[in-house]
């Protein structure tokens, strides 16, 4: 039986995103849906970063649509969280992991009114949820680098989004903090949010995904990832980077 999901939370409908008169990634068509987790999967350089750009209103759209709640990106931003590959905090800078979190209620109270207790529990409850609570007082730059992510994925989940983007959240990071981070993830969906997360993992997009986006400059696929991961679209998208492994038949791509 398949995962009852919501409304659309994001739709692409045949959009091309350009820099200046370069496209980056064209024709991209598909739908993200309340309560899925949907992969951005593709070589280096094949657009993931450009259209999580799109989809927070950063980049503009030369081409198509892309509707994000049923509005323009830009219009719909406060309603969506990011979280990027390397985070701009720097390590050294004396901010506890509990100030990091409480960070993604600004957009919320606003950068002049003080958190109230409403937003310290939100804060916390974020924090739990990606197994760090014991950790709140500590410094942030203090923490392992898959901490660190699971730090700033809670960051995201304080802000309450209805849509959460992710680029490249598991580089790096060890097995406990990717299983701590698919569970605070598969708990954001559970909620009813949207996510959508890029990644070079293709086994963890066939195995913890609902949906899969396939790009290489442009869309080789999107839907459910038995019908997109195939060898033949894999072969198609990464060209002769690509291995066969398994009885599946599914290719591990390296890039």
């Amino acid at each position: 039986m398949s995962k009852p999901t919501g409304p659309p939370a994001i739709v692409f409908d045949h959009a091309t995103i350009a820099y200046g008169r370069t496209a980056a990634l064209e024709r991209v068509h598909g739908t993200v849906r309340a309560g899925e987790i949907v992969a951005l999967v593709g070589p280096n350089g094949a657009g993931k970063s450009t259209l999580i750009k799109a989809v927070l209103g950063l980049v503009p759209v030369a081409s198509g649509s892309v509707t994000v709640l049923d509005r323009r990106p830009a219009e719909a931003r406060r309603q969506v969280a990011y979280v990027p590959q390397a985070d701009t905090l720097d390590p050294d800078f004396p901010v506890s992991v509990a100030q990091v979190v409480l960070m993604g209620r600004y957009r919320r109270v606003g950068w002049l009114r003080p958190p109230g207790r409403v937003d310290r529990e939100a804060a916390a409850a974020a924090l739990a949820a990606v197994g760090l609570e014991h950790r709140a007082a500590d410094r942030f730059g203090l923490l392992s680098g898959g901490q660190r992510q699971r730090v700033l994925l809670a960051r995201a989940i304080a802000a309450q989004p209805a849509v959460l983007m992710l680029d490249e959240p598991f580089n790096g990071v060890d097995a406990v903090s990717q299983e701590a981070l698919l569970g605070a993830i598969r708990n954001l969906t559970a909620r009813g949010a949207a996510v959508v997360v890029s990644t070079h993992d293709l086994g963890l997009a066939q195995v913890s995904c609902d949906g899969v986006c396939l790009l290489n400059r442009r869309q080789f696929g999107f839907g459910p990832p038995d019908d997109v991961l195939t060898p033949d679209t894999l072969r198609a998208a990464y060209g002769g980077a690509a291995l066969e492994l398994g009885d599946r038949g599914l290719i591990l791509a390296h890039s």
